[in-house]
């Protein structure tokens, strides 16, 4: 199951990190201390990686979206929804994540 994927991430990431795992938006997500940077949102892993890398990343991950958390059409631009399929990589997707907040 990928909540079990998600917290396992979660789990590595804090005995080698300052991360904890937390909320956003009511979802289970991950903290860089107190920024978040990944989240659990619909099955499926969430990153914060920037705008300027959505592209590239929804063209490598496809089924890949832009994060609408309020499901309005209201996409956070910096945040990218990567499907199951591609949880293989959702660690490394983690890690950069907490890079690029840091």
């Amino acid at each position: 199951m990928s909540l079990n994927e998600f917290e396992r991430i979660g789990a590595l990431m804090a005995e080698e990190q300052e991360v904890s795992q937390g909320q956003m938006f009511g979802k289970p997500c991950l903290k860089l201390r107190t920024k978040a940077f990944a989240a659990f949102f619909q099955g499926e892993m969430v990153f914060k990686l920037g705008k300027e890398n959505m592209d590239s990343l929804i063209q490598k991950y496809p089924g890949s979206q832009l994060f609408d958390p309020s499901g309005k059409g209201r996409a956070m631009k910096d945040w990218i929804q990567v499907p199951t399929e591609f949880q293989e990589d959702w660690p490394r997707l983690a890690q950069e994540a907490a890079d690029y907040i840091s």
